[in-house]
């Protein structure tokens, strides 16, 4: 027979579970999986048992669930992540010390942004990225780095799928973008205006390999009382290209071209 959707099986119910904190819920009920996985809850809640007592989930007091330290274990050996971080670690430690802002690092995967590393003190402004969240490229000043240097294609893409308001300042308008990413491509950094979230601001700059692709970004992320945010471009622009020569001298970037 043809056109007949086969059930999903045991292990695509699973992913599905463990797929819905993917979209950046730390902490979520058993309804709240169930309805991003798709899942009746008798099904979900008799996985959801089983990952919890695997240790590949934690149930917190107030009965909702977050990532295990189990699975926490296994997706830190994912060799390409942990090798760009720890490159990178230090060069965002250095930026961090000269500004006390949130320093984030991000790459491309499918059509967000994710993020790898985030560094923060407590004058650091609170921001809603966390390691391994995935951000939209249209709001994020990471993101518009890597939709900036992306292929046409890719991004005409984006905008075609809509670009949703996060606040009333994210832009929304396709043209409006264009300009944008055009004149990010022009000056070599982006900045950003509470595009993400209210009162936050960040200036961004691509990774790039020798020849010129660009396969990370780097941003500060401040308040948004910073009256020139572009003062603080050199000291990210160093530090993204710090990071490029030593990304360049450990074997290159290809290994990190493509996240899925």
């Amino acid at each position: 027979m043809t056109g007949v959707q086969r059930p999903p099986s045991v292990a695509g119910k699973v992913m599905a579970i463990l797929e819905s904190f993917a979209p950046g819920g730390v902490r979520l009920t058993l309804t709240e999986i169930c309805a991003r996985a798709g899942l009746p809850l008798a099904t979900g809640h008799r996985l959801v048992r089983e990952l919890t007592d695997g240790g590949f989930l934690e149930r917190l007091p107030d009965g909702s669930y977050r990532i295990g330290t189990r699975l926490w274990r296994i997706g830190a050996q994912a060799s390409a992540a942990r090798s760009l971080r720890e490159l990178a670690l230090p060069h965002m430690e250095e930026l961090y010390a000269a500004t006390h802002e949130n320093v984030q690092l991000a790459v491309l995967s499918g059509d967000k942004a994710l993020y790898l590393e985030r560094l923060r003190g407590p004058r650091s402004v609170p921001i809603v990225t966390r390691v391994a969240a995935e951000l939209p490229l249209h709001a994020t000043g990471v993101g518009k780095v890597l939709l900036a240097f992306a292929e046409e294609e890719f991004a005409e893409k984006v905008i075609a799928r809509g670009l949703p308001p996060y606040t009333a300042h994210t832009v929304t308008d396709a043209d409006r973008l264009r300009a944008c990413l055009t004149g990010i491509r022009r000056c070599g950094y982006a900045v950003t205006r509470e595009e993400m979230s209210l009162g936050t601001c960040s200036v961004a700059a691509p990774v790039r390999d020798p020849g010129g692709a660009v396969f990370a970004a780097l941003s500060l992320v401040t308040r948004r009382n910073v009256v020139d945010l572009r003062r603080l471009v050199p000291a990210v622009l160093a530090a993204a290209n710090a990071l490029a020569r030593d990304v360049n001298a450990h074997g290159g970037s290809a290994e990190w071209k493509d996240w899925g």
